[in-house]
């Protein structure tokens, strides 16, 4: 394993660059992915949010980057304008120790269309950023050309395809040279991206980065119930008590978002509020304020839980469980960064324990806390309600029996509670089949891939 940027043979424009943020070492995907991509492989680099990927491809295109040919070289597609500005960001960070100027460009949604327009008949970027609409538009009005690429990258694939993205990302693909050097990156790999990724990478090398817990260690989880608690008033609470230094609190839904913000701007609180409802230009604003510190709370959707890189994140705050589990993971990863202590704080209503259930099968520990007088404290241990789970599993045909017996001297209800449980579990019991059974289609349907590339390569 590389211990050290060192080691891995960078320009030293880059090491200059790279010593400005103080990177000294790769994370693990870095590691693997940068001297797999320097030797020009199509790579699938599969990780958790916060990996590092982005400077996984970034370094070495920038690497290979011909600053004397005054072309596109490189493609770089994002679901989200914020990511695409993100990855930006990162891009000119990288470029400003090179003798000669590097031209990179941004190309999103929301922007000045005809000033872009107009910069593009001056001359061709050598490194292009953008989401995919915005590409495709470009490129088929003949006014980026694309096809001297020799690199594309497609950037968490995994919500392109969700966002419905991936259509746009095809037509560009199609347009570009066979020897193309793809470079596909998403924290997981659907079914339905698997058509696409036969169809652009040929014999690719993919690198699935394990991870020994979801959650970076550094991250402390706490639960908390809002039983018998107006939910508006803890998370007020929850941001006040103490000296958090920038608080990510996430919801649902654009009206929960804006419901939320609005309450705690009545309490007194500056809040930035991040989501689908509030125009581009203004989202990009208010990031570049958050980014600057203006602000110390932060409510938003999941829009902003998917490669958003909002440094010093003190504190994420769950307002509600996701319905998809992977948000969760999302949402969590904004703190906790590159080897800092972080904490999440996940709010549940009695009604969601199978949820919690559910996120705890993912690896996830959380430590039971509640607000008393103004502090945080440890709560009772959850535990309990799993080991009264599996008591009434072993005694649940006696119980049953007992209740039909002994009507009489067991209080009313009991019978339906023992019902309700058998139910639950059984519930419980099936998704986990489910999921499982799914896991082994998927490593089987891998398996027959490798054995058809095999086959062809004979």
């Amino acid at each position: 394993m590389t211990e050290a940027f060192t080691d891995l043979n960078l320009r030293p424009e880059l090491m200059a660059a790279l010593k400005d943020i103080n990177f000294v070492t790769p994370t693990p995907v870095q590691a693997k992915l940068i001297p797999v991509i320097m030797a020009n492989r199509s790579v699938i680099g599969q990780s958790q949010t916060g990996s590092g990927k982005t400077h996984a491809f970034l370094l070495p295109i920038f690497n290979q980057l011909k600053p004397e040919v005054d072309e596109v070289q490189t493609i770089i597609a994002t679901p989200s304008r914020e990511l695409a500005n993100q990855i930006y960001e990162d891009a000119k960070q990288l470029a400003t120790h090179f003798k000669e100027k590097i031209q990179i460009a941004n190309y999103v949604g929301g922007t000045d269309r005809s000033r872009q327009e107009r910069q593009l008949g001056k001359h061709q970027p050598q490194i292009v950023i953008g989401t995919p609409g915005r590409l495709r538009d470009f490129m088929d009005e003949h006014d980026l050309a694309l096809h001297t690429a020799h690199q594309f990258v497609v950037d968490e694939a995994d919500m392109t395809l969700d966002m419905g993205f991936l259509n746009d990302v095809d037509h560009i693909a199609g347009a570009l040279p066979k020897d193309l050097q793809m470079m596909v990156f998403s924290a997981t790999i659907p079914q339905k991206l698997q058509p696409f990724l036969r169809k652009y990478l040929t014999n690719p090398v993919i690198e699935e980065i394990p991870v020994t817990s979801i959650i970076s260690p550094t991250i402390d989880n706490w639960l908390v119930s809002t039983k018998g608690k107006q939910k508006n008033e803890l998370i007020y609470e929850l941001l006040t008590m103490g000296e958090p230094y920038l608080v990510l609190v996430f919801c649902n839904t654009k009206q929960r978002t804006a419901e939320l913000t609005k309450y705690l701007k009545g309490r007194g609180l500056k809040v930035a509020m991040i989501s689908g409802d509030v125009p581009s230009r203004e989202r990009k604003r208010i990031m570049k304020q958050v980014q600057n510190l203006e602000y110390q709370y932060v409510v938003a959707t999941d829009l902003a839980a998917r490669g958003i890189d909002i440094k010093g994140v003190s504190h994420v705050i769950n307002d509600d469980i996701p319905s998809d589990l992977d948000f969760f993971i999302h949402r969590v990863g904004r703190t906790g960064r590159n080897g800092m202590s972080g904490i999440a704080i996940t709010l549940y209503r009695p009604g969601e324990e199978d949820q919690v259930a559910d996120i705890e099968k993912l690896g996830v520990k959380f430590a039971p806390k509640e607000v008393k007088r103004g502090e945080i404290v440890d709560s009772y241990d959850r535990n309990r309600r799993t080991k009264r789970t599996a008591t009434h599993e072993k005694l649940d045909p006696t119980l049953v029996g007992m209740v039909k017996k002994k009507k009489k001297k067991i209080k009313p209800g009991y019978k339906h509670q023992i019902k309700t449980a058998i139910k639950r579990k059984a519930q419980q019991d099936k998704r986990v089949e489910l999921r499982e059974a799914a896991r082994n289609q998927r490593k089987q349907n891998r398996r027959q891939g490798e054995q058809k590339r095999s086959n062809r390569e004979r």
